[in-house]
């Protein structure tokens, strides 16, 4: 067996034990550890992914034309046990790349929200929070604490924001945008009470017992592009990510998905020149 379908064996014997233990103990997936919560999330989206590969492997003899785009296109019909480390990381900035071309639209939509809120104070520290980010600014986690409790509401929340919007956020979340902005909504709203209850399993495990790739993936999941970070770096943000995570009310999640804009678009260019 090769290492690659040796690791894609592990990862579904270990997937497959966990659905166990969760089924014979009635838990539910906010119940469990956190890497074991990880390992499903991350589990299902390799599935979703070799979904239309299997689809187009169906017809006869369609198995040889799926081989030459495995060949050709790894990125986009290989899942992740098939690359080698060098592509791994090579198409996490590739995706980040992707990602990123929301930022300024979302950053922008998020200071044309600011006009609708009736209170002068949140409505101009809403505004100077958008201005900041927009201007390369990296903000500071209590600026993102004074405005929490718009994102509940019209015009911020979730369920609440416009199509456009729920469409960029989408991108942002490696969601496809093309679909009906009711579902974009909900599918918004099931992923970012992903990374909360993911969150939350972070915060009892610690952070100290993340090794420097989970740290990586972490911060990648949640809009950072960590490829070329240090450990050290991650965790200072993932600490402070947690510490935003653990203050808010469900009701305020949506702030958790603006914050993968907010505090991940100028991360970098915070960082002294020798760190980057």
């Amino acid at each position: 067996m090769s290492p690659s379908f040796r690791l894609l064996y592990l990862d579904f014997k270990e997937v497959s034990g966990i659905k166990h233990k969760m089924a014979d103990k009635g838990l539910k997936y906010n119940q469990l550890p956190y890497r074991e919560m990880e390992k499903l999330r991350q589990f299902r989206r390799d599935v979703i992914k070799v979904i239309p590969v299997v689809l187009l492997s169906i017809p006869p003899f369609a198995n040889y034309i799926v081989f030459l785009l495995m060949y050709f296109f790894p990125r986009q019909f290989l899942m992740r046990h098939f690359w080698t480390r060098e592509q791994q990381q090579e198409y996490k900035e590739t995706y980040h790349s992707f990602r990123a071309q929301a930022y300024p639209e979302a950053v922008s939509g998020l200071i044309k929200a600011a006009s609708k809120v009736k209170d002068k104070r949140l409505k101009n520290q809403l505004l100077n929070l958008g201005n900041k980010v927009q201007g390369g600014i990296h903000p500071e986690i209590s600026q993102l604490y004074t405005v929490a409790k718009l994102f509940s509401g019209q015009p911020l929340g979730i369920r609440r924001i416009d199509t456009r919007q729920a469409e960029i956020f989408s991108r942002v979340m490696f969601l496809t945008p093309h679909m009906p902005s009711f579902i974009l909504r909900r599918r918004l709203w099931s992923h970012v009470m992903e990374i909360r209850h993911l969150d939350q399993a972070l915060n009892i495990l610690g952070m100290q017992h993340l090794s420097e790739d989970e740290l990586r993936t972490a911060c990648y999941v949640r809009g950072l592009n960590s490829v070329h970070l240090s450990a050290s770096q991650c965790k200072e943000w993932l600490i402070k990510w947690v510490q935003l995570s653990k203050r808010l009310k469900d009701s305020e999640a949506s702030l958790m998905l603006h914050s993968m804009v907010l505090l991940s678009a100028n991360y970098l260019k915070k960082l002294p020149e020798k760190s980057k």
